[in-house]
């Protein structure tokens, strides 16, 4: 009599499991170890002062360009992108750095999102053809014990 279980044999098995503990392990640790990493660590006692682009109208005068080592450790609008342009305020007349975001930085995300979606689709095109190989084998063995059972 067959069993109305949906699950295949072979994805119970102890060697399938660890492995999917692991991948989902090392997932999960990608991801909140991006998270924990991208988390502001500034000093608790920090003064905080409303940057003047945020309360009122700004032009930009310095195009969006990237920090250099001491401008990454030392503005703060450099930690969060990397990036930053300069900016006036208008009413104030007040000069001002604000983060953005840049073209080539950008450009390279995208292509690194690409890159890992044609990856993950070929690995999974992979899995459906050796899983299309598997079924097709244990059907055909089905056929052959039911021709032998004759």
């Amino acid at each position: 009599m067959e069993s109305d279980c949906r699950i295949p044999v072979a994805c119970c098995r102890p060697r399938v499991l660890v492995l999917h503990a692991l991948f989902w392990g090392l997932v999960s640790l990608r991801v909140f170890g991006a998270a924990l990493l991208s988390e502001d660590k500034t000093p608790a006692v920090k003064q905080m002062v409303t940057p003047c682009w945020l309360l009122e109208e700004f032009v930009v005068t310095a195009e969006c360009s990237q920090c250099n080592a001491f401008q990454s450790r030392s503005w703060s609008s450099c930690g969060l992108t990397g990036y930053v342009e300069r900016v006036n305020c208008t009413r104030s007349n007040r000069d001002d750095y604000k983060s953005c975001r840049s073209a080539v930085m950008e450009e390279h995300l995208f292509w690194k999102f690409e890159g890992a979606v044609l990856a993950l689709t070929a690995v999974f095109a992979v899995v459906v053809v050796i899983r299309q190989r598997w079924l097709d084998r244990l059907a055909s063995e089905k056929v052959r014990r039911q021709i032998e059972s004759i």
